[in-house]
Protein backbone atom coordinates (compact mmCIF):
# COMPACT_ATOMS: atom_id res chain seq x y z
CA UNK A 1 0.00 0.00 0.00
CA UNK A 2 2.71 2.33 0.90
CA UNK A 3 4.11 1.44 -2.77
CA UNK A 4 1.12 2.48 -4.77
CA UNK A 5 0.86 5.72 -2.30
CA UNK A 6 4.29 6.79 -3.71
CA UNK A 7 3.32 5.73 -6.99
CA UNK A 8 -0.07 7.88 -6.88
CA UNK A 9 2.58 10.77 -5.73
CA UNK A 10 5.09 10.27 -8.23
CA UNK A 11 2.85 10.47 -11.40
CA UNK A 12 0.59 13.10 -9.98
CA UNK A 13 3.61 15.10 -10.15
CA UNK A 14 3.62 14.80 -13.60
CA UNK A 15 1.88 17.88 -14.78
CA UNK A 16 2.48 18.53 -18.37
CA UNK A 17 3.14 15.91 -21.28
CA UNK A 18 6.26 17.24 -23.49
CA UNK A 19 5.79 17.13 -27.29
CA UNK A 20 9.39 17.64 -27.57
CA UNK A 21 12.42 18.11 -24.93
CA UNK A 22 15.56 19.18 -27.31
CA UNK A 23 19.17 18.62 -25.90
CA UNK A 24 22.47 17.63 -27.21
CA UNK A 25 21.16 13.48 -27.65
CA UNK A 26 17.81 14.65 -29.22
CA UNK A 27 16.74 12.82 -32.20
CA UNK A 28 15.48 15.47 -34.83
CA UNK A 29 14.87 13.36 -37.70
CA UNK A 30 11.50 13.61 -37.59
CA UNK A 31 11.45 17.38 -38.31
CA UNK A 32 11.14 18.84 -41.97
CA UNK A 33 11.84 21.19 -43.18
CA UNK A 34 8.91 22.71 -45.67
CA UNK A 35 9.72 25.40 -47.66
CA UNK A 36 8.16 27.51 -50.70
CA UNK A 37 10.34 25.72 -53.07
CA UNK A 38 7.63 23.42 -53.06
CA UNK A 39 5.59 26.12 -54.83
CA UNK A 40 8.23 27.33 -57.17
CA UNK A 41 9.77 29.35 -54.37
CA UNK A 42 13.57 30.14 -53.46
CA UNK A 43 13.50 30.38 -49.91
CA UNK A 44 16.17 28.19 -47.53
CA UNK A 45 16.53 26.96 -44.32
CA UNK A 46 18.09 24.03 -41.73
CA UNK A 47 17.35 22.60 -38.36
CA UNK A 48 19.95 21.39 -36.66
CA UNK A 49 21.05 21.04 -32.93
CA UNK A 50 23.54 23.72 -31.43
CA UNK A 51 26.17 22.60 -29.22
CA UNK A 52 24.18 23.46 -26.06
CA UNK A 53 21.56 21.44 -27.56
CA UNK A 54 18.57 23.41 -28.75
CA UNK A 55 17.41 23.36 -31.74
CA UNK A 56 17.90 26.04 -34.43
CA UNK A 57 15.76 26.65 -37.41
CA UNK A 58 17.21 29.33 -39.62
CA UNK A 59 17.85 30.64 -42.84
CA UNK A 60 16.60 32.96 -45.55
CA UNK A 61 12.73 33.81 -46.62
CA UNK A 62 13.13 34.71 -50.75
CA UNK A 63 9.81 36.88 -52.62
CA UNK A 64 11.41 35.58 -55.56
CA UNK A 65 8.99 33.29 -57.88
CA UNK A 66 6.30 34.11 -55.55
CA UNK A 67 8.06 32.46 -52.47
CA UNK A 68 7.65 33.94 -49.06
CA UNK A 69 7.98 31.36 -46.20
CA UNK A 70 9.60 28.87 -44.40
CA UNK A 71 8.82 26.25 -42.15
CA UNK A 72 9.65 23.03 -40.21
CA UNK A 73 7.38 20.30 -39.17
CA UNK A 74 6.96 17.44 -36.67
CA UNK A 75 4.96 14.40 -37.01
CA UNK A 76 4.30 12.44 -34.23
CA UNK A 77 1.76 9.92 -32.61
CA UNK A 78 -1.66 10.99 -32.24
CA UNK A 79 -1.47 13.07 -28.60
CA UNK A 80 -4.05 13.18 -26.35
CA UNK A 81 -5.20 17.39 -26.02
CA UNK A 82 -8.51 16.79 -24.57
CA UNK A 83 -7.24 17.96 -20.50
CA UNK A 84 -5.16 20.68 -21.79
CA UNK A 85 -5.42 23.84 -23.06
CA UNK A 86 -2.47 25.38 -23.89
CA UNK A 87 0.58 24.60 -25.86
CA UNK A 88 4.02 26.43 -23.96
CA UNK A 89 6.90 27.06 -26.13
CA UNK A 90 10.43 27.96 -24.42
CA UNK A 91 12.07 29.70 -27.35
CA UNK A 92 14.72 32.47 -27.93
CA UNK A 93 13.86 33.85 -31.85
CA UNK A 94 15.28 36.81 -33.26
CA UNK A 95 12.43 39.93 -32.76
CA UNK A 96 10.95 38.35 -35.62
CA UNK A 97 6.63 37.92 -36.13
CA UNK A 98 6.30 33.52 -36.63
CA UNK A 99 3.77 31.58 -36.62
CA UNK A 100 2.83 28.21 -34.62
CA UNK A 101 0.85 25.65 -36.39
CA UNK A 102 -1.11 22.45 -35.43
CA UNK A 103 -2.71 18.97 -37.23
CA UNK A 104 -5.04 17.02 -35.47
CA UNK A 105 -4.78 14.92 -38.72
CA UNK A 106 -1.52 14.94 -40.61
CA UNK A 107 -3.57 14.52 -44.03
CA UNK A 108 -5.43 17.81 -43.01
CA UNK A 109 -5.32 20.27 -46.10
CA UNK A 110 -5.28 22.81 -43.36
CA UNK A 111 -3.95 23.68 -40.23
CA UNK A 112 -4.72 25.73 -36.79
CA UNK A 113 -2.35 28.99 -36.55
CA UNK A 114 -1.40 31.02 -33.77
CA UNK A 115 0.71 33.92 -34.75
CA UNK A 116 3.74 34.66 -31.80
CA UNK A 117 6.35 37.92 -31.82
CA UNK A 118 9.80 36.90 -30.49
CA UNK A 119 11.81 39.28 -28.06
CA UNK A 120 15.54 38.33 -28.81
CA UNK A 121 15.74 36.92 -25.42
CA UNK A 122 14.85 32.67 -24.71
CA UNK A 123 10.62 33.44 -23.45
CA UNK A 124 7.86 30.90 -23.05
CA UNK A 125 4.81 31.61 -25.47
CA UNK A 126 1.65 30.28 -24.14
CA UNK A 127 -0.83 29.60 -26.51
CA UNK A 128 -4.76 28.61 -25.95
CA UNK A 129 -5.87 25.85 -28.21
CA UNK A 130 -8.80 26.94 -28.21
CA UNK A 131 -7.89 30.33 -30.09
CA UNK A 132 -6.51 28.37 -33.17
CA UNK A 133 -7.90 29.69 -36.29
CA UNK A 134 -8.03 26.80 -39.19
CA UNK A 135 -6.36 28.40 -42.27
CA UNK A 136 -5.30 27.46 -45.43
CA UNK A 137 -2.11 29.60 -47.33
CA UNK A 138 -2.46 32.35 -45.51
CA UNK A 139 -6.25 32.85 -45.30
CA UNK A 140 -8.44 31.94 -42.72
CA UNK A 141 -11.30 29.46 -42.85
CA UNK A 142 -14.96 29.70 -42.25
CA UNK A 143 -14.99 27.16 -39.50
CA UNK A 144 -14.88 26.67 -35.89
CA UNK A 145 -11.34 27.38 -33.35
CA UNK A 146 -9.45 24.25 -32.92
CA UNK A 147 -11.40 22.05 -30.66
CA UNK A 148 -10.14 18.77 -31.31
CA UNK A 149 -9.05 15.50 -28.91
CA UNK A 150 -5.84 14.96 -30.13
CA UNK A 151 -3.19 16.31 -32.47
CA UNK A 152 0.11 14.65 -34.54
CA UNK A 153 1.65 17.66 -35.95
CA UNK A 154 3.12 20.71 -35.21
CA UNK A 155 5.04 23.29 -37.38
CA UNK A 156 7.10 26.66 -37.19
CA UNK A 157 6.70 28.65 -40.03
CA UNK A 158 8.47 32.24 -41.06
CA UNK A 159 5.95 34.20 -43.91
CA UNK A 160 5.89 38.09 -43.35
CA UNK A 161 5.59 38.90 -46.90
CA UNK A 162 9.53 40.49 -46.74
CA UNK A 163 12.91 39.00 -47.63
CA UNK A 164 14.69 38.10 -44.03
CA UNK A 165 17.40 36.39 -42.49
CA UNK A 166 15.85 34.64 -39.61
CA UNK A 167 16.65 32.29 -36.17
CA UNK A 168 14.72 30.88 -34.16
CA UNK A 169 16.20 28.89 -30.87
CA UNK A 170 14.21 25.93 -29.60
CA UNK A 171 14.08 24.12 -26.15
CA UNK A 172 10.88 22.62 -25.20
CA UNK A 173 7.41 22.67 -26.26
CA UNK A 174 4.73 20.54 -24.08
CA UNK A 175 0.83 20.99 -23.18
CA UNK A 176 -0.29 22.69 -20.05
Amino acid sequence: MKHLFFMIILFSSISTPVIFNFNKKSDIKNWTIVNDVVMGGQSSSSFKLNTDGHAVFEGDVSLENNGGFSSVRYRFEKKQVKEYTKVIIKLKGDGKNYQFRIKSNSDDYYSYITPFSTSGEWQEIEIPLKEMYPSFRGRKLKQPNFSNDKIEEIRFLIGNKKQEKFKLLLDKIELK
